[in-house]
């Protein structure tokens, strides 16, 4: 549907006071899902990073990428495993993460956000010390999947003041030069809580938390974190929601403004979120 000269006047109009409220704040993006696969999801993603940075947002994307990683080792012959839903990472697994996360994936967002008049970089947890990973503690050994010990945000924050949308892949290492696999929810919401963000989006596959998982319709719109345990304990979040959720709770605590998860089936649900009074998906405060 083609909008009028007046109906796109009325659009823009009602978004200038979302406009102003984000000028110069950060919004850290968690991409990831169908939204990474679908072309035209993906071409709205990187049209909305683009447009939010043109109105003044500081924009930072972190990036996942697990069944690139997995297509990669079964053309090696390598076989993926999972334990607890968390990939069993060997070293030469976690090579593999480096080479497919921060080298085929970045780029190619990179080169995305590019085709859409933007300018991104890339980086990953290993440039300039941003993400200071440890061996990941678990009931069962998952070899190099890490955890963060430590954000230094020096160089996303150069990225920035340059004019950059960073594009951040999940990898890191120790102090021994270990590289680590990170899960990218995990890292969104520690770095966000390091900017000082206004909001963390986390992209998934669903509408957001739903009271009832087979039904859709059965959104819960806001989350205070104080009841977080008890949702758990109903079965209401459960399985891969359970580690989404208590990203968010944790960048609530560590005083980031909105934290929430939305659909990135929806084209430009990231604007839909921003720029809208009723927002999309799952609030936590």
């Amino acid at each position: 549907m083609e909008l009028s000269n007046a109906d796109m006047a009325r659009v823009l109009t009602q978004a200038l006071p979302y406009i102003q409220k984000y000028d110069g704040k950060t919004v850290v993006i968690k991409y990831g899902g169908n939204a990474m696969i679908d072309e035209e999801l993906k071409s709205a993603v990187m049209c909305d990073a683009v447009l939010l940075a043109a109105v003044g947002v500081r924009v930072v994307l972190v990036h996942g990428g697990g069944p690139e990683i997995t297509a990669t080792l079964q053309r090696m012959g390598k076989e993926s495993r999972f334990v607890g839903g968390l990939r069993y990472t060997d070293r030469e697994t976690a090579e593999v993460a480096q080479m497919v996360l921060a080298g085929k994936l970045s780029k190619d967002l990179v080169a995305a956000i590019g085709r859409h008049g933007g300018r991104a970089v890339g980086l990953c947890g290993m440039d300039g010390g941003l993400f200071e990973a440890r061996k990941k503690q678990s009931d069962t050994d998952l070899g190099f999947v890490g955890e963060i010990a430590a954000v230094n945000t020096a160089v996303v924050e150069d990225a920035l003041h340059s004019g950059y949308i960073p594009v951040i892949a999940t990898v890191g290492t120790d102090r021994e030069g270990n590289v680590y696999n990170i899960n990218a929810d995990t890292a969104a919401a520690a770095l966000a809580g390091s900017l000082g963000a206004e909001n963390l989006i986390l992209m998934t596959d669903v509408r957001g938390l739903l009271e009832n998982p087979g039904d859709e319709s059965t959104l819960i719109a806001d989350v205070g974190i104080a009841s977080l345990p008890a949702l758990i304990e109903q079965g209401i979040v459960s399985g891969g929601m359970i580690p989404k959720c208590e990203c968010c709770a944790a960048a609530v605590r560590e005083g980031v403004g909105h934290t929430v998860i939305i659909d990135g089936r929806i084209p430009h649900s990231i604007l839909i979120e921003l720029f809208s009074d009723k927002g999309i998906g799952t609030l936590f405060h």
